[in-house]
């Protein structure tokens, strides 16, 4: 249950960070109030998690799979591109979220 919490958290934090772009500076209000409830539900979701799972990993695997989705989603939705360097980049932040769950110690 604690992953389960902790990829709700992610799914949250990806929506609130996506709709960031559609605020237009906060002068939007429906996307605005998406991003106020989507960071909410997460900070939610990622405390309840960390019952169970240590801050490290937990936050870790929070960021560096929010990053990732974030980058991936901006490419795909808002026609943003990224090159190789960045594309390797958003590889290496997968591998160590992935390393840091195999030795995690937990």
């Amino acid at each position: 249950m604690p992953y389960v919490l902790l990829t709700l958290a992610i799914l949250s934090e990806v929506c609130a960070t996506s709709c960031l772009k559609l605020t237009e500076g906060f002068s939007r209000f429906w996307p605005s109030v998406g991003v106020a409830i989507g960071y909410v539900l997460s900070f939610a979701l990622l405390g309840r998690a960390l019952k169970h799972i240590p801050v490290s990993v937990a936050y870790a695997v929070w960021s560096g799979a929010g990053t990732a989705a974030v980058a991936g989603i901006g490419v795909a939705a808002f026609g943003e591109s990224l090159g190789r360097l960045q594309w390797f980049g958003i590889a290496l932040i997968i591998v160590g979220v992935v390393v840091l769950n195999l030795k995690g110690g937990h």
